[in-house]
């Protein structure tokens, strides 16, 4: 017997809560450092090679797209962080029930931005 559901193919329409956003946001960011580690390691091996692939990395990283890879690194980790250290407390009976949960996820994603600001000015 087909069933007659309703189907809302308008991704717009739907609305997440906080904690699904919180914890998106977490596992994006996982991937993020995934693919910032592969940068970090290429310069790191080139500035290791010699003084002269030192200086390249230096000067990548004085760049504008130095910085802005180094902001998103550090932003990656940061909210990565912050999402684990509330996966833990989670895990160990604190915030879970709903209100709790969106409240911490609200916190977490505020200092995120807080913290990324506070990033990307030290490194500029």
């Amino acid at each position: 017997m087909k069933k007659q559901r309703p189907v809302n193919l308008d991704l717009s329409t739907i609305k997440f809560p906080p904690a699904a956003i919180s914890s998106i946001l977490h596992r994006i960011t996982g991937v993020a450092m995934f693919f910032a580690l592969l940068f970090v390691i290429g310069a790191w091996a080139v500035s290791l090679s010699s003084p002269e692939g030192f200086a390249d990395v230096q000067t990548a990283l004085t760049g504008i797209w130095g910085k802005l890879i180094a902001i998103g690194t550090l932003s990656a980790l940061t909210y990565h962080l912050l999402g684990g250290i509330r996966h833990v407390v989670m895990e160990a009976g604190y915030w879970e029930e709903i209100q709790s949960g969106n409240l911490s996820a609200k916190i977490i994603i505020a200092l995120w931005i807080i913290l990324t600001v506070v990033w990307g000015i030290a490194v500029w």
